[in-house]
């Protein structure tokens, strides 16, 4: 058994993190190229800025997912959370709160996780839960840490240190999202499933949308965000996965008679089009 919400609150800042004032579009290089001065520095290696903004941001992603979670001095971090943040902004924000509820407070939509305005946005995280360390990663637990911050592999590092053992599958954690747009970052671990589903990992994907549920209603959260998790890489076939997902979410509403705006946050347009078929019979 992990640590109770109650133990984390005493662990990690649940405090929604103050935004930064933003950069004007003329200061993002020279702030770029001062963030990557520092960890190229804690790489041993001397900076060279002969690049263009783009190769330099993407270094600095790179080394990001890289970097194991190290103490961040204050002056760094303000630096990433004006260059972040404002990054964050660009995107064209969407809001949990106005998109079209269906049935049970469901809501269903396609876009990036990173872009969702939620009180929190699922991640599919690994049992280290201190997000993913190949340099620009494409899967969604890399998309949430690069966006968030250094912060958020560092908040990871302190529950798990203090937990002691690795994060177990179906279970979830709260953390504050810092850079993006939602107020808190839930991670929990999905199976990942070999040949065949077993009925312990259709048991274990359940579990992980109710740990979530169950710790946003804890956290006194109303909106959160669910990407599709063990999909992907973690091969669970993401038709099943999607039932076991919606059956999850009505059987908890249900339950609980909770107040929880549930959005289900697809990527690709196969995932939304099996969404949308299932939505459409409950």
């Amino acid at each position: 058994m992990g640590l109770s919400f109650e133990a984390c609150k005493k662990i990690v800042d649940l405090t929604p993190y103050p935004r930064p004032e933003r950069l004007a579009e003329e200061e993002k290089e020279e702030v770029c190229s001062h963030l990557l001065k520092f960890l190229l520095k804690e790489r041993g290696m001397i900076a060279a800025f002969s690049a263009s903004y783009e190769k330099k941001r993407h270094l600095v992603r790179c080394y990001m997912n890289e970097r194991p979670a190290l103490p961040i001095p204050r002056e760094i971090l303000g630096v990433q959370d004006r260059l972040f943040w404002t990054e964050t902004c660009e995107k064209g924000l969407v809001e949990a709160e106005t998109l079209a509820a269906g049935k049970y407070g469901i809501c269903l939509t396609r876009g990036d996780i990173t872009a969702m305005r939620a009180d929190a946005v699922v991640t599919a995280a690994n049992k280290s839960l201190l997000g993913c360390f190949l340099p620009a990663h494409q899967c969604v637990d890399n998309a949430v840490h690069s966006a968030a911050g250094m912060q958020l592999r560092d908040d990871c590092a302190k529950l798990m240190a203090a937990q002691g053992t690795e994060e177990e599958c179906g279970e979830a954690k709260l953390t504050r999202a810092y850079n993006l747009p939602a107020t808190y970052v839930l991670h929990t671990v999905g199976p990942m499933v070999g040949r065949e589903v077993s009925e312990e990992e259709r048991a274990q994907l359940r579990s992980c949308y109710v740990s979530c549920l169950n710790l946003a209603a804890e956290a006194g959260l109303k909106s959160v965000a669910f990407t599709c998790i063990s999909t992907g890489v973690f091969n669970f076939p993401r038709d099943e996965a999607a039932e076991i997902a919606v059956g999850a979410v009505v059987n908890w509403k249900l339950r609980t008679g909770a107040d929880l705006r549930v959005v289900f946050n697809t990527y690709l347009p196969e995932d939304e089009a099996v969404y949308s078929n299932i939505l459409r019979y409950i």
